[in-house]
């Protein structure tokens, strides 16, 4: 075996200059002191400040590799956003708390909800996705894909008090558009109705409207499809078309039970 020859090969077919892995794991870091900064009651926000700041400027150097505005310049606007954040998840948490029968405190929501902490993790995203920053945001909602099953991507823009209930399962594309106090449970989809990289700058993803509650499993697809408000989506639906507001709308199966015979 000619190692040497293996190394250099391998080395040829190393295409990608700027694929450094340590990016996603800072990431993961920076992602849990800033959610440990805004929710743990024995963190110091003025302590931990600093330190995240340190940690967002080596995340630049990481994912900048074309023109990029200075860390200082993207710090000082995402450290302005956290105080708003931070509204908008205890918002969400109240919602969950609201909805919920199960919950018990709204300390269990904040600790042990999945659907929560995607939430959470989507909203500090959003704003750095907002601003263009490139990759992290998209590596803060995989990171909180992997752990929840939820898989929100930074793009969507999400209104006020929104809730997931079991959470897992859920997914919600780039371009959709969530209004306020809509509530959706497991298994949810909203999606693109067609696939293709031309797309890439066209809305794809549905718009959910004021207080839409959107059960299991249920799939919504299209960039022009609207759920007008107070609707309800029953579970398994399959949805390529606007639906108007209070509305209901359900999937019938047709279910049969075979009884055995009497012996």
């Amino acid at each position: 075996m000619d190692l040497t020859l293996i190394i250099d090969r391998i080395n040829q077919h190393k295409k990608q200059p700027n694929l450094r892995y340590q990016l996603k794991e800072r990431v993961e870091q920076f992602t849990d002191r800033l959610f440990y900064t805004l929710f743990d009651a024995d963190t110091s926000v003025e302590e931990n400040l600093p330190l995240l700041e340190k940690e967002f400027a080596i995340l630049v150097d990481l994912a900048c590799w074309k023109d990029c505005e200075s860390a200082k310049d993207y710090w000082l606007y995402y450290v302005e956003q956290l105080p708003r954040i931070l509204e908008l998840l205890n918002l969400d948490a109240e919602a969950i708390l609201n909805c919920d029968p199960a919950s018990l405190s709204i300390e269990e929501v904040y600790m042990a909800y999945p659907g929560f902490y995607a939430i959470a993790i989507y909203r500090l995203a959003h704003d750095l996705y907002v601003s263009g920053f490139p990759l992290v945001p998209r590596l803060m909602t995989e990171y909180a894909h992997r752990q929840t099953g939820v898989d929100i991507n930074p793009g969507a823009k999400i209104g006020k008090s929104f809730f997931i209930d079991h959470a897992t399962g859920v997914v919600i594309g780039e371009t959709a558009i969530i209004k306020n106090n809509v509530k959706i449970y497991q298994g949810v989809t909203l999606g693109g109705l067609f696939v293709a990289k031309h797309l890439q700058k066209v809305k794809r993803h549905p718009t959910i409207e004021d207080n839409v509650t959107i059960y299991a499993n249920a799939t919504i697809l299209g960039g022009e499809t609207v759920i007008g408000e107070n609707t309800v989506i029953g579970g398994n639906a399959w949805i390529t078309d606007s639906v108007p507001p209070n509305s209901k709308v359900y999937h019938t199966p047709d279910i049969k039970i075979k009884t055995p015979p009497n012996v």
